[in-house]
C-alpha cells in the first residue's frame, strides 16, 4: 500500500522571529515560507520611483501614505512584505500595531517582479490570492524588464486583471483621485 505524506511544515510568525537577519526577505503565505535575496538594482529603482510618485501625490492631497517594504501581518500564517503599499490615513490609524506592522490590508499593494519562476509564482498567484482574500482594493504587478504594469481590482471576492499598461501609457487609479503618472517616467 502506497501512502502519500501530506505533512508539510507550516510556518508561523513565531518561526520568522528565529530566522537570521542576513539580508534575506522572509514571507509566509498560508504557512508556506518564501525566501528572497536582495533585489536587483533595476527592481529597487522602479520600486523607489513608484513610491516617490505615490508619496508626492499623498503629500499634495493629504489622503494617505506610501512606503516601501512595509510588513503586513494578516494572520499567524500570513506575513508578507510588499514592495510598495499605499494606505489611507483613516485606515492606517486603525490597522497599525504597536510594533509598527500593518495588521490588515492597505488599499493598494504593488509588487515589482524579480526574475525566477518561484518569484513570479509568489507575486502573480500566491500573494495576489492572499491580497484578494484580505480585501486589498488594487494590486499592481510591475515587470521592470518588460516595462509594463498590470492593474488588478476586486470583482466577486477576487482580484482580476483590469488593464496592462506600457511605457507610452499613463497610470491612474480610482483609489487615488487626481493621481496620474507617465509609465515611461517610472521606468526611466
Amino acid at each position: 500500500m502506497n501512502q502519500t505524506s501530506t505533512n508539510q511544515v507550516r510556518w508561523t510568525t513565531a518561526d520568522l522571529e528565529l530566522l537570521p537577519d542576513n539580508g534575506n526577505r522572509y514571507e509566509i503565505v498560508d504557512g508556506e515560507l518564501f525566501v528572497t535575496r536582495a533585489p536587483h538594482w533595476g527592481h529597487q529603482k522602479i520600486t523607489d520611483n513608484i513610491c516617490m510618485e505615490l508619496k508626492l501625490w499623498s503629500r499634495q492631497t493629504g489622503l494617505g501614505e506610501a512606503v516601501t517594504g512595509a510588513g503586513i501581518i494578516f494572520t499567524d500564517a500570513d506575513n508578507v512584505i510588499p514592495d510598495v503599499v499605499w494606505i489611507s490615513n483613516q485606515r492606517l490609524a486603525s490597522v497599525l500595531d504597536d510594533a509598527g506592522h500593518l495588521t490588515a490590508a492597505p488599499e493598494l499593494v504593488v509588487e515589482v517582479l524579480s526574475p525566477g519562476q518561484e518569484n513570479e509564482r509568489r507575486d502573480r498567484q500566491v500573494k495576489l490570492k492572499l491580497c484578494a482574500a484580505q480585501g486589498v482594493r488594487e494590486y499592481w504587478i510591475v515587470d521592470w524588464q518588460l516595462q509594463q504594469i498590470q492593474v488588478y481590482r476586486p470583482e466577486q471576492a477576487t482580484l482580476i486583471l483590469i488593464e496592462t499598461l506600457f511605457s507610452n501609457d499613463n497610470l491612474s487609479s480610482p483609489l487615488l483621485p487626481g493621481f496620474t503618472c507617465d509609465i515611461a517616467r517610472l521606468f526611466s
